[in-house]
């Protein structure tokens, strides 16, 4: 608690560090994988579930109000067009991504707008004592999993997890789909932005985007779990200052983030199993850090309270005494 004190006290150039504003951008995208039968749940569910963050449904909007957090969803493409309502932003720059199975996810063009897309929603400087950036997109956990192994050079049975609750068939599905993207795609040299380019998601992207402005604009991040950490990854591979304006909410129940974390050299601060996404395991950790700052502003030291530091002398003292008897 200590740690945490002193980083946001670094951070924020003051001997009393505070986390009063907080701002949540929930990045939704679709993902053209999903024609390869990788998730339990249909391509639809993802403009269901901007609705349902923007109405307060959602376990996130829930989280948000609780924190008192400036809470919105930023629409970054998805297959079918967003709900126009309030709390929503259709920046829709495609309706999707490819199948990175026959190509790449984006073009050079659409990723570097989507990179944009994400810096223009992170807070501007001093408007935020704290960033958290969720996700939402059907098929996002195969294109974060194709992403760790491509960063990583791991196997994609390192990195791919049953993400919305895949059965084993579907877990074999999907190691073999993120075999068969990394086969395509990474042939020589392959720089971190083709990377992205070719296996990543639009909302992966918008959240890379976010947390590289965040570092220029000297606003800490709390990253969640492993698709935001992957995007974590990317951003600090990008642009490696990105990475000393970082802390890592939890470690979720998704096997490859352990992998991620390790690569950023990350000590999360939960492991409750958690696999929501969202942001979710991100917000549950805002009062633990808003905690820690209180007890350093306003935790009496011993010679504020009057508390004898001496203990060892008295304690030596009562040993004699006790001997001598």
């Amino acid at each position: 608690m200590e740690n945490l004190a002193i980083q946001f006290a670094g951070w924020q150039d003051r001997s009393d560090p505070h986390i009063d504003k907080v701002q949540i951008r929930i990045f939704a995208g679709d993902h053209g994988v999903v024609a390869e039968g990788v998730s339990a749940f249909p391509q639809a569910v993802t403009v269901q579930m901007i609705h349902n963050f923007a109405v307060g449904g959602a376990a996130i909007a829930v989280l948000a109000r609780h924190c008192g957090a400036d809470f919105s969803v930023v629409n970054v493409g998805t297959a079918t067009p967003g709900p126009d309502m309030a709390g929503v932003v259709n920046a829709q720059l495609a309706p999707g991504t490819q199948n990175f199975c026959s190509g790449p996810a984006m073009s050079e063009a659409l990723l570097r707008r989507a990179l944009d897309c994400g810096a223009a929603h992170a807070p501007g400087t001093g408007t935020a004592d704290l960033f958290i950036g969720g996700e939402m997109g059907i098929g996002n956990t195969t294109a974060a999993a194709a992403l760790a192994s491509a960063l990583l050079n791991l196997p994609p049975e390192t990195t791919v997890g049953r993400g919305t609750g895949v059965d084993d068939n579907g877990l074999a599905l999907k190691c073999a789909t993120v075999q068969r993207a990394l086969t395509l795609h990474l042939t020589g040299d392959v720089s971190v932005f083709d990377m992205l380019r070719c296996l990543g998601g639009l909302e992966i992207a918008a959240l890379t985007g976010a947390y590289v402005a965040c570092a220029q604009r000297a606003i800490p991040v709390l990253v969640d779990g492993y698709i935001c950490t992957v995007a974590a990854l990317l951003a600090c591979r990008l642009n490696p200052g990105a990475r000393a304006w970082m802390v890592f909410a939890h470690q979720s129940a998704e096997p490859g983030h352990r992998h991620v974390l390790r690569a950023l050299s990350a000590s999360p601060l939960l492991d409750f199993g958690m696999r929501l996404g969202e942001g979710s395991g991100a917000a549950v950790v805002v009062p633990l850090l808003q905690a820690a700052c209180r007890l350093h502003n306003e935790m009496a030291t011993f010679a504020e309270a009057g508390v004898s530091t001496n203990a060892s002398t008295s304690a030596s003292t009562h040993v004699s005494t006790g001997d001598s008897a």
